[in-house]
């Protein structure tokens, strides 16, 4: 059905414009979007400003270091990976200029970015860019201030382009050292002059295809004015050719970008947040924003490419899903699309059966890409998607066929990090003795499939294994798997075994059964505290029992204790110079004592107290958190994002609860950023969260009530609020230490 804009779509998007305050009159939820938000690192990685219809195939954004750059490297056709490079590029030439590189680098001023839209000009070429695209195509209006005389180059970085006819080219590109190539079909509307093949930088005429590594064909153009459209594949160039005549039949960028604009409100309106402060909104809404980038439908015409077994599969009407970070995403990304793209979650959960189909050891992946199961990070957390999605209603797949996918991961498959490959002697040794050991100071690695980068990573290992294997016992459990529940419900305690008593840490162990000494909590374990943890040291891990909280506070002797050792993650300096700290410990950034918010494995440290007795305590940290940490600015994000690990928390947060135990259909409360949130759930139904007194000074509950019911717990479950709920929160300015205090209120845990 060919893209339109109508009547209906126009009224959508003036529907769409609510909760109006008179700072934001005539604003959608769209125009609170900043996709700059967090563009300039702390040290690692910036956001990118991607520009892509929700969970699209296509995504582009401006390719440069990060936003301080005043170059970018030719204009982008599609990334193929999140955070990757553009596969392909388009390089406008004023005719001034000569014609003599693949791709062209340009100083640029005037850029304007929203998540359907790219504008730029290019500056020293005298060039404007407009861009919009659809699901799997694109368009591009270049105007050139020479009117005579204009090129476009278009590049490959690795295969191969060729000219189908007077103003359309083909080609692909191969991405990685993969078996996976990308297609592309571009035509411009245009008259084409001449076309010719760059050759030693300079434009040979005579060939019309070229084959390689950055190879480039050169369009010449007698107009200033050059507009361009294309469709991307991972099928064929006619299955390209398909998707471009599908979704875009017009050269005007302005028309695909109001669909785009349209669809992006529909989405973003799901959650509707009333707050007199516009930089929240803002935030709010760039963070939602960014879990939609990831997974991608890359189904075409009900069909899609695996490179798990580089076979194009029919996908019998349930779109196939890819390029997800596991590791990153099923803290919260997962589980806010239970909440409200539940459909879209259960073809993702299906995806991820078919992809450990089409693989010959049938093993559940844990990175899955467009070129296949990466395996970066460690453990096995598809498996809490799976439990989490169907623990709380969503039965759309075949849980026996996803449970024989995770037991497979989990028993055959080595649990070491970054390696994709059958169980070593380590996994042998874990499943025997129940922890994953550790080598000594100074002891030389003698297991040949360790990674020399990533090492061990003995107690992370453990102990998110120790979250899989729980999560599996679930499963085994509701399909009456006695045995199998049984074993891996007893595996889930192996991290009893790296617990000190004596520090109330958890403590690497060498092959012997013995602690390793001298040890340091902070710095031991070298670059990112890889030899015993992973990006983060002891003192985030100490927390990494999401299963079960409740054991974990009788590890420690009690609720005072925990609260206490909560309290000191929070205070405990740096124990070295910023610099120094930093070098060691890069991905353990935005610090309030040695807690780092820019970091996953962190991100449900701030909900403990509500398992202790102390909920303002919680109440307290997450606003506090959200306000030095996440803001409407360049370096609003205090770490490396991952495509929407980090932003659910900040969308859950934001609005006042938070899922700290995939698996468990259970939400714990913290303290909203808004005045009234409503959220439309997947089935229709309407969870609202009204919340009285509202100030930034009141974050504390003083009072609450949910559906009518006074309401002293601060959890609330998924069934509290699946069928449509109101929750009331009375705010005041000081902390009301008995609300929710109870521990016979506290949130539940394997253990309660």
């Amino acid at each position: 059905m060919k893209l339109h804009i109508t009547i209906s779509l126009i009224l959508c998007t003036i529907l769409s414009c609510f909760s109006c305050t008179k700072s934001d009159v005539g604003k959608t939820p769209v125009d609170y979007v900043n996709p700059y938000l967090g563009n300039i690192s702390h040290i690692l990685v910036p956001t990118y400003p991607t520009v892509h219809l929700p969970n699209s195939m296509l995504r582009i954004y401006p390719e440069r270091d990060d936003f301080t750059s005043d170059q970018i490297e030719g204009l982008p056709v599609i990334v193929t990976s999140h955070r990757g490079n553009s596969a392909f590029n388009i390089s406008p030439v004023n005719g001034k200029s000569p014609v003599s590189v693949p791709v062209k680098k340009y100083t640029y001023d005037n850029e304007s970015i929203t998540p359907y839209r790219y504008s730029v000009f290019l500056d020293e070429e005298d060039v404007n860019v407009d861009y919009s695209l659809s699901h799997q195509s694109g368009i591009y209006n270049l105007t050139s201030a020479n009117d005579e005389l204009n090129y476009i180059v278009v590049n490959t970085r690795k295969g191969k382009l060729e000219q189908v006819d007077e103003s359309t080219i083909s080609g692909y590109q191969c991405i990685g050292e993969s078996e996976v190539k990308v297609y592309l079909y571009l035509e411009s509307q245009s008259p084409v002059k001449s076309l010719g093949a760059l050759i030693d930088r300079t434009v040979d005429y005579s060939k019309n295809s070229v084959e390689g590594i950055d190879q480039a064909l050169v369009l010449e153009f007698a107009t200033g004015q050059m507009n361009l459209r294309y469709g991307v594949s991972f099928i064929s160039t006619e299955q390209a050719k398909r998707n471009l005549r599908r979704e875009i039949d017009t050269y005007d960028v302005n028309v695909i970008a109001e669909i785009g604009r349209s669809k992006w409100n529909e989405v973003l309106g799901k959650i509707e947040v009333n707050s007199p402060d516009e930089d929240n909104k803002i935030l709010f809404y760039t963070s939602l924003y960014r879990t939609y980038e990831r997974m991608i439908n890359i189904s075409e015409d009900g069909f899609y490419y695996s490179a798990m077994d580089n076979t194009v599969h029919a996908d019998q009407g349930i779109s196939f899903y890819t390029d997800d970070w596991a590791w990153d995403t099923y803290r919260a990304t997962h589980p806010l699309r239970v909440l409200i793209e539940s459909d879209m979650e259960i073809e993702m959960i299906q995806s991820y059966m078919r992809m450990a189909q089409q693989t010959k050891e049938g093993w559940m992946p844990t990175f899955p890409e467009v070129t296949g199961d990466s395996h970066r990070m460690n453990g096995n957390h598809i498996v809490a998607s799976v439990w989490d999605a169907y623990c709380k209603g969503l039965c759309g797949f075949d849980l026996e066929v996803a449970y024989d996918a995770c037991k497979k991961a989990l028993t055959e498959k080595s649990l070491l990090p970054w390696k994709r490959t059958p169980n070593t002697e380590l996994d042998l040794f874990y499943r025997t003795n129940g922890y994953y050991s550790a080598l000594r100071h100074g002891e030389k690695e003698y297991v040949e499939e360790v990674d020399s980068w990533e090492k061990r990573q003995s107690v992370a290992v453990t102990l998110g294994t120790c979250f899989d294997d729980w999560c599996l016992s679930q499963i085994a459990k509701e399909l009456g798997k006695d045995a199998d529940y049984s074993y891996f419900l007893k595996q889930s305690y192996n991290y009893r075994n790296l617990y000190n008593p004596e520090t109330m840490f958890f403590h690497p162990k060498d092959i012997n059964g013995n602690f390793i000494y001298p040890f340091d909590y902070t710095f031991s374990g070298g670059l990112g505290a890889r030899e015993f943890y992973d990006e983060n040291n002891a003192w985030i891990y100490r927390w990494d029992v999401p299963h079960n909280p409740a054991d974990l506070i009788s590890l420690m002797g009690g609720a005072d204790r925990f609260v206490a050792n909560l309290d000191q993650t929070f205070r405990e300096p740096l124990g070295k110079s910023k610099y120094a700290f930093y070098s060691q410990l890069p991905d353990q950034t935005g610090n309030v004592g040695q807690f780092s918010m820019a970091n996953e494995p962190a991100l449900h440290i701030p909900y403990l107290y509500n398992y202790a007795g102390q909920p303002w305590k919680t109440q307290k940290r997450i606003r506090e958190l959200l306000r030095q940490w996440f803001r409407n600015d360049l370096m609003g994000m205090p770490g490396d994002e991952d495509g929407g690990g980090m932003s659910a928390f900040v969308v859950f947060s934001a609005m006042g609860f938070y899922p700290v135990t995939p698996g468990l259909p259970v939400y714990n409360i913290g303290s909203p950023l808004f005045e009234n949130i409503k959220m439309k759930l997947s089935n229709g139904n309407i969870f609202e969260i009204d919340v009285r007194n509202f100030s930034e000074k009141n974050k504390y509950i003083q009072s609450a009530s949910l559906n009518g019911i006074e309401w002293n717990k601060p959890w609330f479950h998924h069934n509290d609020i699946i069928n449509g709920a109101k929750l009331i929160l009375v705010m005041g300015e000081k902390a009301n230490r008995n609300w929710g205090a109870s521990l016979r209120n506290s949130p539940p845990s394997l253990e309660n």
